[in-house]
Protein backbone atom coordinates (compact mmCIF):
# COMPACT_ATOMS: atom_id res chain seq x y z
CA UNK A 1 0.00 0.00 0.00
CA UNK A 2 1.35 3.28 -0.74
CA UNK A 3 -0.26 6.90 1.05
CA UNK A 4 -0.24 10.33 -0.84
CA UNK A 5 2.92 12.06 -0.46
CA UNK A 6 2.94 14.38 2.46
CA UNK A 7 3.47 18.57 1.77
CA UNK A 8 7.26 18.66 0.88
CA UNK A 9 9.42 20.81 3.21
CA UNK A 10 10.43 24.34 2.08
CA UNK A 11 14.15 23.06 2.28
CA UNK A 12 15.94 19.45 1.96
CA UNK A 13 17.40 18.60 4.86
CA UNK A 14 19.68 16.27 2.73
CA UNK A 15 20.23 14.75 -0.18
CA UNK A 16 18.83 13.17 -3.03
CA UNK A 17 21.48 11.09 -4.37
CA UNK A 18 20.86 7.48 -4.37
CA UNK A 19 19.17 7.26 -7.66
CA UNK A 20 19.30 3.62 -8.89
CA UNK A 21 18.58 3.78 -12.34
CA UNK A 22 19.70 5.90 -15.27
CA UNK A 23 22.80 7.99 -12.94
CA UNK A 24 25.01 7.65 -15.87
CA UNK A 25 22.60 9.87 -17.73
CA UNK A 26 21.46 12.27 -14.93
CA UNK A 27 21.56 15.50 -16.39
CA UNK A 28 22.47 17.90 -13.50
CA UNK A 29 23.81 21.49 -13.62
CA UNK A 30 27.26 22.38 -12.48
CA UNK A 31 26.80 24.27 -9.31
CA UNK A 32 29.22 27.48 -8.90
CA UNK A 33 32.43 26.27 -7.28
CA UNK A 34 33.10 26.23 -3.40
CA UNK A 35 36.57 26.54 -1.15
CA UNK A 36 39.16 25.22 -3.75
CA UNK A 37 41.48 27.73 -2.27
CA UNK A 38 45.43 27.90 -3.31
CA UNK A 39 46.64 27.83 -0.30
CA UNK A 40 50.20 26.36 1.68
CA UNK A 41 53.43 26.40 -0.22
CA UNK A 42 54.76 23.38 -2.02
CA UNK A 43 57.58 22.10 -1.29
CA UNK A 44 56.94 21.46 2.15
CA UNK A 45 56.39 18.47 3.96
CA UNK A 46 54.71 15.63 1.61
CA UNK A 47 55.12 17.46 -1.83
CA UNK A 48 55.15 16.29 -4.65
CA UNK A 49 56.86 17.55 -7.83
CA UNK A 50 54.28 16.74 -10.28
CA UNK A 51 52.10 20.10 -11.77
CA UNK A 52 49.02 18.82 -11.90
CA UNK A 53 46.92 22.32 -12.67
CA UNK A 54 43.74 22.64 -11.44
CA UNK A 55 41.09 19.22 -10.29
CA UNK A 56 37.75 19.41 -10.22
CA UNK A 57 36.00 17.56 -6.90
CA UNK A 58 32.10 16.68 -7.29
CA UNK A 59 30.68 16.46 -3.71
CA UNK A 60 27.74 14.64 -3.22
CA UNK A 61 26.38 17.37 -1.04
CA UNK A 62 26.19 20.96 0.05
CA UNK A 63 29.15 22.84 2.01
CA UNK A 64 28.81 21.28 5.28
CA UNK A 65 30.67 19.16 7.70
CA UNK A 66 30.68 16.11 5.51
CA UNK A 67 33.70 16.81 3.82
CA UNK A 68 35.75 18.18 6.91
CA UNK A 69 38.83 16.38 5.14
CA UNK A 70 38.83 18.50 1.84
CA UNK A 71 38.59 21.70 4.25
CA UNK A 72 41.62 20.25 5.91
CA UNK A 73 43.51 19.54 3.08
CA UNK A 74 42.35 22.61 0.93
CA UNK A 75 43.21 25.19 3.92
CA UNK A 76 46.01 23.59 5.19
CA UNK A 77 47.56 23.47 2.00
CA UNK A 78 47.59 19.60 1.07
CA UNK A 79 46.45 19.63 -2.51
CA UNK A 80 48.42 21.99 -3.40
CA UNK A 81 51.45 20.06 -1.73
CA UNK A 82 50.56 17.27 -3.58
CA UNK A 83 51.21 19.20 -6.67
CA UNK A 84 47.83 21.02 -7.69
CA UNK A 85 47.29 24.24 -8.08
CA UNK A 86 43.82 24.37 -6.49
CA UNK A 87 41.17 21.89 -6.11
CA UNK A 88 37.69 23.14 -6.48
CA UNK A 89 34.98 21.64 -4.19
CA UNK A 90 31.97 21.61 -6.37
CA UNK A 91 28.82 21.53 -4.03
CA UNK A 92 25.90 18.63 -4.81
CA UNK A 93 23.33 17.13 -4.18
CA UNK A 94 24.73 15.23 -7.14
CA UNK A 95 25.83 11.05 -8.07
CA UNK A 96 28.84 12.45 -9.49
CA UNK A 97 28.25 9.98 -12.40
CA UNK A 98 27.22 12.52 -15.00
CA UNK A 99 29.91 15.08 -14.19
CA UNK A 100 32.26 12.16 -14.64
CA UNK A 101 31.42 11.09 -18.08
CA UNK A 102 30.77 14.66 -19.54
CA UNK A 103 34.55 15.31 -18.00
CA UNK A 104 32.95 18.42 -15.91
CA UNK A 105 34.65 16.06 -12.73
CA UNK A 106 37.74 14.47 -12.73
CA UNK A 107 36.83 12.75 -9.37
CA UNK A 108 33.40 12.48 -7.62
CA UNK A 109 32.42 11.73 -4.13
CA UNK A 110 29.26 9.70 -4.41
CA UNK A 111 28.47 5.73 -2.72
CA UNK A 112 28.45 2.29 -4.06
CA UNK A 113 24.96 1.88 -5.04
CA UNK A 114 24.39 5.31 -7.11
CA UNK A 115 28.39 3.95 -8.78
CA UNK A 116 27.08 0.09 -9.21
CA UNK A 117 24.26 1.13 -10.91
CA UNK A 118 25.76 3.54 -13.01
CA UNK A 119 27.96 0.98 -13.99
CA UNK A 120 25.40 -1.83 -14.22
CA UNK A 121 23.26 -0.07 -15.88
CA UNK A 122 24.46 2.29 -18.23
CA UNK A 123 27.52 0.78 -18.87
CA UNK A 124 29.70 3.44 -17.33
CA UNK A 125 33.56 3.42 -17.31
CA UNK A 126 33.73 3.86 -13.69
CA UNK A 127 36.08 3.06 -10.85
CA UNK A 128 35.63 3.27 -6.84
CA UNK A 129 38.92 3.98 -5.59
CA UNK A 130 38.58 4.48 -1.74
CA UNK A 131 35.86 5.12 0.52
CA UNK A 132 35.38 7.94 3.36
CA UNK A 133 32.90 6.09 4.78
CA UNK A 134 33.48 2.32 5.59
CA UNK A 135 30.01 2.10 6.68
CA UNK A 136 26.97 4.04 5.53
CA UNK A 137 24.87 6.17 7.27
CA UNK A 138 21.40 5.08 6.24
CA UNK A 139 18.64 3.96 9.13
CA UNK A 140 15.29 3.76 9.83
CA UNK A 141 14.56 6.23 12.18
CA UNK A 142 11.47 6.41 14.49
CA UNK A 143 10.16 7.67 17.78
CA UNK A 144 10.99 5.79 20.84
CA UNK A 145 7.59 6.77 22.11
CA UNK A 146 6.11 6.35 18.45
CA UNK A 147 6.81 3.24 15.98
CA UNK A 148 10.16 2.28 18.38
CA UNK A 149 11.71 0.79 15.22
CA UNK A 150 14.83 -1.73 16.96
CA UNK A 151 14.69 -4.28 14.65
CA UNK A 152 13.60 -5.19 11.07
CA UNK A 153 10.82 -7.53 12.91
CA UNK A 154 9.43 -4.37 14.56
CA UNK A 155 8.75 -2.64 10.87
CA UNK A 156 6.01 -5.18 10.34
CA UNK A 157 2.49 -2.93 10.34
CA UNK A 158 3.96 0.10 9.90
CA UNK A 159 4.30 3.45 8.26
CA UNK A 160 7.34 4.23 6.60
CA UNK A 161 8.14 7.29 5.32
CA UNK A 162 10.33 6.67 1.91
CA UNK A 163 11.73 9.48 -0.21
CA UNK A 164 11.70 8.27 -4.38
CA UNK A 165 15.67 7.90 -4.34
CA UNK A 166 15.71 5.72 -1.44
CA UNK A 167 12.84 3.29 -2.44
CA UNK A 168 14.82 0.13 -4.05
CA UNK A 169 17.44 0.26 -1.21
CA UNK A 170 14.71 0.04 1.55
CA UNK A 171 13.20 -2.59 -0.41
CA UNK A 172 16.61 -4.39 -0.32
CA UNK A 173 16.86 -3.39 3.12
CA UNK A 174 12.91 -5.41 3.23
CA UNK A 175 14.70 -8.12 1.42
CA UNK A 176 17.59 -9.00 3.57
CA UNK A 177 15.47 -9.36 6.69
CA UNK A 178 13.22 -11.75 4.52
CA UNK A 179 10.51 -9.46 4.61
CA UNK A 180 7.84 -8.20 1.74
CA UNK A 181 6.35 -4.73 1.09
CA UNK A 182 2.91 -5.62 1.52
CA UNK A 183 4.00 -6.17 5.58
CA UNK A 184 3.84 -2.54 6.16
CA UNK A 185 2.80 0.65 4.37
CA UNK A 186 5.00 2.98 2.49
CA UNK A 187 4.46 6.71 2.38
CA UNK A 188 6.11 8.74 0.05
CA UNK A 189 7.95 11.96 1.62
CA UNK A 190 10.74 14.21 1.10
CA UNK A 191 13.86 14.76 3.22
CA UNK A 192 12.75 17.16 5.92
CA UNK A 193 11.50 14.36 9.41
CA UNK A 194 8.76 16.46 10.28
CA UNK A 195 6.03 13.49 8.87
CA UNK A 196 7.90 11.63 11.49
CA UNK A 197 7.80 14.12 14.46
CA UNK A 198 4.31 14.89 13.49
CA UNK A 199 3.07 11.04 13.99
CA UNK A 200 2.21 10.95 9.81
CA UNK A 201 4.98 8.11 9.82
CA UNK A 202 6.20 5.37 12.21
CA UNK A 203 9.55 5.39 10.54
CA UNK A 204 11.61 7.30 8.05
CA UNK A 205 14.78 6.54 6.31
CA UNK A 206 17.40 8.92 6.97
CA UNK A 207 21.06 9.52 7.84
CA UNK A 208 22.70 8.73 11.15
CA UNK A 209 24.72 11.97 10.97
CA UNK A 210 22.02 14.15 9.88
CA UNK A 211 18.10 13.94 10.31
CA UNK A 212 18.56 11.51 13.49
CA UNK A 213 20.94 13.75 15.56
CA UNK A 214 18.44 16.81 14.36
CA UNK A 215 15.43 14.37 16.21
CA UNK A 216 17.17 13.79 18.53
CA UNK A 217 19.03 17.45 19.62
CA UNK A 218 15.29 18.66 19.14
CA UNK A 219 14.56 16.94 22.69
CA UNK A 220 12.69 13.79 21.41
CA UNK A 221 14.36 10.52 22.18
CA UNK A 222 14.56 8.11 18.92
CA UNK A 223 15.70 4.70 18.10
CA UNK A 224 17.37 3.60 15.27
CA UNK A 225 17.68 0.25 12.15
CA UNK A 226 21.01 1.36 10.57
CA UNK A 227 20.82 -0.43 7.08
CA UNK A 228 24.67 -1.57 7.84
CA UNK A 229 23.90 -3.81 11.01
CA UNK A 230 20.63 -5.15 9.54
CA UNK A 231 21.87 -6.92 6.11
CA UNK A 232 22.76 -4.29 3.57
CA UNK A 233 25.99 -2.97 4.34
CA UNK A 234 28.04 -0.94 1.77
CA UNK A 235 30.52 1.81 1.27
CA UNK A 236 29.29 5.60 1.12
CA UNK A 237 31.28 9.38 0.14
CA UNK A 238 33.44 7.05 -2.13
CA UNK A 239 36.01 8.61 -4.11
CA UNK A 240 35.12 7.44 -7.73
CA UNK A 241 36.63 8.48 -11.32
CA UNK A 242 36.52 7.58 -14.76
CA UNK A 243 38.79 4.36 -16.44
CA UNK A 244 40.38 6.28 -18.57
CA UNK A 245 41.40 8.93 -15.56
CA UNK A 246 43.26 5.42 -13.81
CA UNK A 247 44.94 4.38 -16.96
CA UNK A 248 45.96 8.11 -18.28
CA UNK A 249 46.30 9.96 -15.24
CA UNK A 250 47.37 7.62 -12.20
CA UNK A 251 50.14 9.12 -10.40
CA UNK A 252 48.11 12.45 -10.29
CA UNK A 253 45.13 10.69 -8.92
CA UNK A 254 47.41 8.77 -5.75
CA UNK A 255 48.24 12.56 -5.15
CA UNK A 256 44.73 13.37 -4.95
CA UNK A 257 44.60 10.84 -2.46
CA UNK A 258 47.64 11.21 -0.49
CA UNK A 259 46.25 14.59 0.48
CA UNK A 260 43.02 13.78 0.73
CA UNK A 261 43.99 11.07 3.43
CA UNK A 262 46.22 13.86 5.21
CA UNK A 263 42.89 16.13 4.90
CA UNK A 264 41.04 13.22 6.67
CA UNK A 265 43.68 12.37 9.12
CA UNK A 266 42.91 16.27 10.43
CA UNK A 267 39.04 15.77 10.53
CA UNK A 268 39.61 12.73 12.25
CA UNK A 269 41.78 14.05 14.77
CA UNK A 270 39.14 17.32 15.20
CA UNK A 271 35.43 17.06 14.71
CA UNK A 272 35.74 20.88 16.15
CA UNK A 273 38.11 22.44 13.98
CA UNK A 274 35.62 20.37 11.44
CA UNK A 275 32.91 21.87 12.31
CA UNK A 276 34.64 25.71 12.52
CA UNK A 277 36.08 25.21 8.66
CA UNK A 278 32.14 23.98 8.01
CA UNK A 279 30.48 26.55 9.90
CA UNK A 280 32.81 29.69 9.38
CA UNK A 281 34.26 29.00 5.94
CA UNK A 282 33.28 26.68 3.49
CA UNK A 283 28.96 26.84 4.39
CA UNK A 284 29.27 30.00 6.03
CA UNK A 285 26.55 31.39 2.99
CA UNK A 286 24.66 27.77 4.66
CA UNK A 287 24.01 29.05 7.87
CA UNK A 288 25.02 26.02 9.42
CA UNK A 289 24.28 25.07 13.17
CA UNK A 290 27.38 24.57 15.29
CA UNK A 291 26.46 22.26 17.51
CA UNK A 292 24.53 20.24 15.07
CA UNK A 293 27.64 20.06 12.87
CA UNK A 294 29.44 19.34 15.45
CA UNK A 295 27.54 16.50 16.11
CA UNK A 296 27.19 15.52 12.77
CA UNK A 297 31.14 15.73 12.73
CA UNK A 298 31.58 12.99 15.76
CA UNK A 299 28.99 11.09 14.54
CA UNK A 300 30.69 10.65 11.22
CA UNK A 301 33.45 9.68 12.70
CA UNK A 302 31.97 6.18 13.91
CA UNK A 303 31.72 5.14 10.13
CA UNK A 304 35.00 6.62 8.57
CA UNK A 305 37.02 4.49 11.19
CA UNK A 306 37.26 0.81 11.24
CA UNK A 307 39.74 -2.10 12.38
CA UNK A 308 40.45 -2.38 8.92
CA UNK A 309 41.01 1.70 8.64
CA UNK A 310 42.96 0.97 11.91
CA UNK A 311 45.21 -1.45 10.16
CA UNK A 312 46.15 -0.27 6.46
CA UNK A 313 44.96 2.91 6.17
CA UNK A 314 41.66 5.49 5.69
CA UNK A 315 39.45 4.85 2.88
CA UNK A 316 40.59 1.01 1.98
CA UNK A 317 38.37 -1.29 1.16
CA UNK A 318 38.80 -4.68 2.75
CA UNK A 319 38.19 -7.08 -0.30
CA UNK A 320 35.19 -8.94 2.52
CA UNK A 321 33.71 -5.29 2.37
CA UNK A 322 33.45 -5.43 -1.04
CA UNK A 323 32.06 -8.54 -1.95
CA UNK A 324 29.52 -7.51 1.11
CA UNK A 325 29.01 -4.21 -0.81
CA UNK A 326 28.16 -6.06 -4.07
CA UNK A 327 25.88 -8.30 -1.94
CA UNK A 328 23.88 -5.28 -0.90
CA UNK A 329 23.64 -3.85 -4.21
CA UNK A 330 21.99 -7.13 -5.32
CA UNK A 331 19.27 -7.19 -3.18
CA UNK A 332 18.90 -3.73 -4.43
CA UNK A 333 18.89 -5.33 -7.71
CA UNK A 334 22.24 -3.73 -9.52
CA UNK A 335 24.56 -6.67 -10.95
CA UNK A 336 27.79 -6.33 -10.88
CA UNK A 337 31.23 -7.73 -10.07
CA UNK A 338 33.55 -6.30 -7.32
CA UNK A 339 35.94 -6.30 -10.47
CA UNK A 340 33.96 -4.34 -12.43
CA UNK A 341 33.25 -1.63 -9.26
CA UNK A 342 36.56 -1.17 -7.58
CA UNK A 343 40.23 -0.43 -8.14
CA UNK A 344 42.20 -0.35 -4.89
CA UNK A 345 45.74 -0.26 -6.56
CA UNK A 346 46.27 3.29 -6.39
CA UNK A 347 45.54 3.50 -2.90
CA UNK A 348 47.47 0.42 -2.02
CA UNK A 349 50.56 1.91 -3.82
CA UNK A 350 50.06 5.29 -2.12
CA UNK A 351 50.52 3.35 1.29
CA UNK A 352 53.14 1.71 -0.06
CA UNK A 353 55.07 4.26 -1.09
CA UNK A 354 53.84 6.53 2.27
CA UNK A 355 53.58 3.98 4.73
CA UNK A 356 53.41 6.86 7.71
CA UNK A 357 49.70 7.47 6.29
CA UNK A 358 48.42 4.48 7.58
CA UNK A 359 49.00 6.01 11.14
CA UNK A 360 46.29 8.52 10.84
CA UNK A 361 45.24 7.74 14.62
CA UNK A 362 48.79 8.40 15.69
Amino acid sequence: MVLPTPSPAARPTRRSVLALAGAAAASLTLAACGGGTDTGAAGSDGSSSGGYGELNLQLSWILNEEFAGEYFADSKGYFTEAGFSKVNLVPGPSTGAAELASGAADVALSDAVSIGSAVANEGAPLKIIGATFQSNPFTVLSLQAGGNIATPADLVGKKIGVQDSNRSLFTALLAANGLDESQLTVVPVQYDPAPLVNGEVDGFIAYLTNEAITVEMAGTPTTNLPFAENGLPFVAETFTVTDQSIAERREELKAFLRAEVRGWTDAVADPQAATDLAVQTYGRDLGLDPAKTLAGAQAQNELIVSDETAQNGLFTISEALQAETIASLGRAGVEVTAEDLFDMSLLQEVYTEDPDLVAYAG
